[in-house]
């Protein structure tokens, strides 16, 4: 199996959640500036969206979309317990925790956040979505140490995409609760192996 990914970018859920996962991996960088691998090779005629992730299996299927890769990644060991089991509610919950961070979170910062040549209003008014939907977070996460019962796929996905707020220096004192989950899912060992094989600061 391989993951293609960036540092930092969205994949890293998906990274983490095959190392939680205990799943046999190849990493390979992907440079989005320009949509290169590491010897030039064009990374667009690999993914003609030019994003990642990208999960390419055994077979040599290729897979995208990280809320649809967490899923198939956790289901792959059930005993690891990464989501629970189809048609509980216990995994109802999960999955809307994953769409919230996909509509709510992930498409709020991204692209418009990232990109200088965005408008300061409507950077202002993402950052504004934000911090309504990190208060969300903030009542969800009083008095419990995860999104839902244990640490699942929904956590990969949310701590990935919070933690663009430490790269776009956007303030989360005002949230203890949501700062405390992070330091809390950063500590994790699969967790810290994912973001130093990113070189990223853990």
């Amino acid at each position: 199996m391989k993951l293609y990914f960036s540092p930092g970018a969205c994949s890293l859920a998906v990274h983490i959640a095959l190392r939680e996962a205990g799943v046999d991996f190849q990493g390979i960088k992907v440079n989005l500036q320009n949509h290169t691998l590491g010897a030039g090779e064009d990374y667009y005629a690999i993914s003609p969206r030019g994003y990642v992730p990208l999960l390419e299996l055994d077979d040599t299927s290729r897979h995208t979309e990280v809320a649809a890769l967490l899923q198939y990644v956790a289901d792959l060991d059930p005993q690891r317990a990464l989501i629970p089991p189809s048609g509980s509610l216990e995994r109802l919950a999960v999955l809307e925790w994953l769409t919230f961070v996909s509509t709510e979170l992930h498409k709020t910062f991204s692209p418009w956040l990232w990109h200088p040549d965005t408008a300061e209003s409507t950077k202002q008014a993402c950052r504004t979505k934000l911090a309504a939907r990190f208060g969300e977070l903030e009542r969800a996460l009083t008095g419990r140490e995860y999104l839902t019962d244990s640490f699942t796929v929904a956590d990969a996905y949310a701590f990935t995409i919070v933690n663009w707020s430490r790269m776009l220096a956007i303030d989360l004192s005002a949230f203890p609760q949501l700062k405390a989950y992070m330091a809390r899912v950063a500590a994790r060992p699969k967790v810290r192996e994912a973001m130093a094989a990113e070189g990223l600061k853990v």
